[in-house]
């Protein structure tokens, strides 16, 4: 029995992965945290590893995602006898928002953990020949994003159900009830607030594992920087930065779906709010569509984890060609420099004095807030002597062309896309606040 449970969908017991435990190349990075992951996972019934977990699964989907939503949406009008502020004339944007995004959400999630499972989804089958810098930086990452998913659901959770108990609270008898008005009302209103948490839960975690997969690649990044600080043969560069760039394939084809389809959905639903609320005749306010609102919050948030993750990465990626320019430059400036004779030195005058190479690099250890460690990486030019002119040429030429980061169907997702993105997105979620709660 406890094998069967060992051999879960979240956690494949695989050769690999047993490897990998055996010479503690999974089991101790972040293992305690990667348990949380997986109870949260079980908890919002994504298990499939099983035919009865895999019913119960996508039972708790269609009736929280599907079913609880139609119900409140057609179970719960009260046009006629509930006043302005109980009347909810966006409740058809908001369900239909929310179940919508848990549903992609659902099936990426459904179909990576039966695919891959848990450990080779996050990458932790490849962490085992990575650097201790690389695994202690991923289990502290581990770690925070749990605290990140926590930290914004909770909030809003608690906003939602102070939301929905003022509705039920002050709406009395004016709102559809089934039998006892108390038991009726409590059943509603418990349905509501579950559907809406497993809901949004289920979309922020997939954001936050994007993010969390992103972090990963930057670390190994970073990890790879430091090959231009030392003697390192250009074969072994080369190979690390093919092996960066597979990795950045994967995730890119992994999330391109999401990603896309989050982007398309979250414009769309903003713009669709807008229209309802600027239309002729409506006067929104914070009790008429304070859940619009929070819903509203809640998917641009998502989009924007994930756009600036992958804005992240590729930029940290792109960095490299630049670091590897300037390794390039230091070491032909310093064996130029030491093949000088010390009669031609003497035929060059000048009334300044450069100050030699070495103290510019080592006296320039400040760094300006918002800095990339990467472009303000110290490099050593002891490889003028080990590495010859031509091979730091081909390399530089080859990660010149060969830029890696994280693509979506070809497009390259850098910096110039979130800043056009984000501020298209942000002013269509300000103008919605603007007209909801009075926040500009």
């Amino acid at each position: 029995m406890d094998y069967e449970v060992q051999r879960s969908v979240l956690l494949p017991r695989t050769k690999s992965s047993t490897e990998g435990s055996a010479g503690g190349g999974t089991s101790g990075v972040g293992a305690v945290e990667l348990r949380a992951f997986e109870y949260c996972l079980r908890w919002m019934c994504v298990d499939q590893s099983t035919l009865w977990k895999a019913g119960l699964s996508w039972s708790v989907f269609f009736l929280l995602t599907v079913a609880v939503p139609l119900a409140s949406l057609f179970g719960l009008r009260c046009y006629s006898t509930c006043d302005d502020d109980h009347r909810r004339p966006y409740q058809a944007v908001v369900q239909a928002s929310l179940s919508v995004f848990a549903t992609i959400s659902f099936i990426c999630l459904s179909r990576w953990a039966r695919k891959y499972g848990l450990r080779r989804f996050l990458f932790l089958d490849k962490i085992s020949d990575a650097t201790d810098h690389v695994r202690r930086g991923y289990a502290k990452q581990l770690q925070s994003s749990l605290m990140l998913w926590s930290f914004f659901i909770l909030p809003c959770f608690l906003l939602e159900t102070a939301y929905k108990l003022w509705w039920y609270i002050t709406g009395g008898t004016t709102i559809p009830h089934f039998g006892n008005i108390y038991v009726s009302d409590t059943i509603a209103c418990a349905l509501e607030l579950a559907s809406w948490l497993y809901r949004a839960s289920i979309y922020f975690l997939v954001c936050v594992l994007y993010r969390l997969i992103c972090y990963l690649q930057i670390l190994r990044i970073q990890d790879f920087a430091q090959a231009f600080l030392k003697e390192t043969e250009v074969g072994s560069i080369l190979e690390e930065h093919l092996r960066v760039r597979r990795y950045l394939r994967i995730i890119s084809h992994r999330f391109r779906l999401f990603v896309l389809l989050s982007l398309i959905l979250v414009t769309a639903s903003l713009f669709v709010s807008l229209l309802l609320i600027t239309r002729t005749g409506a006067h929104a306010n914070i009790l008429k569509a304070g859940d619009l609102s929070l819903c509203a919050i809640s998917i641009a948030t998502g989009l924007f984890i994930c756009l600036r993750s992958a804005a992240k990465v590729t930029h940290k990626a792109q960095s490299l060609t630049g670091l590897a320019a300037k390794w390039h430059v230091c070491a032909t400036i310093n064996s130029f420099d030491e093949g000088d004779t010390e009669s031609m030195r003497n035929h060059i005058s000048s009334s300044y004095v450069y100050p030699p190479v070495i103290e510019v690099w080592e006296s320039d250890n400040e760094e300006g807030e918002g800095d990339d460690e990467l472009e303000n990486a110290s490099i050593n030019p002891v490889v003028a002597h080990t590495i010859s002119f031509q091979k730091r040429q081909a390399l530089v030429t080859y990660l010149e062309n060969n830029r890696a980061g994280i693509t979506m169907f070809g497009f390259t997702l850098d910096r110039a896309w979130l800043h056009t993105i984000f501020a298209i997105e942000l002013a269509l979620l300000l103008w919605l606040l603007n007209k909801t709660i009075g926040f500009s």
